[in-house]
């Protein structure tokens, strides 16, 4: 079996080209819940307990959607994509999943009339 590395491709995508679009949609994302004062949008290189993301070089976002919050995480070289309220601190991670943050995604979606 090879090795699976970012350039590992499904036939139409690889990882690393899904990883950049995620991140794109994320940002566009975040961007439009800060415009419009909403869920709390905002970025952090620090967790909330003070650490620097991962130990540096990187960030977290994150909302409070009415189905739960969702985050993620990325380089800082992608900061500026992400046009959001700055916080020294991010608010304390409530443990979700990314399945779980996938499922309030979806919930919070499909409440979207």
């Amino acid at each position: 079996m090879s090795k699976i590395t970012g350039n590992t491709s499904d036939g139409y995508h690889t990882f690393n080209e899904l990883y950049d679009f995620r991140k794109a949609y994320n940002a566009l994302l975040f961007n439009e819940y800060y415009r419009n004062e909403k869920f709390g949008a905002h970025k952090s290189k620090r967790h909330d307990d003070g650490e620097l993301c991962f130990g540096g070089g990187w960030f977290v976002v994150s909302a409070e959607l009415p189905t739960g919050q969702i985050t993620n995480h990325y380089e800082l070289k992608d900061w500026d994509l992400f046009e959001c309220e700055v916080r020294e601190k991010a608010v304390a991670w409530d443990g979700h999943t990314p399945a779980e943050a996938l499922e309030r995604l979806l919930k919070f979606a499909e409440s979207q009339d």
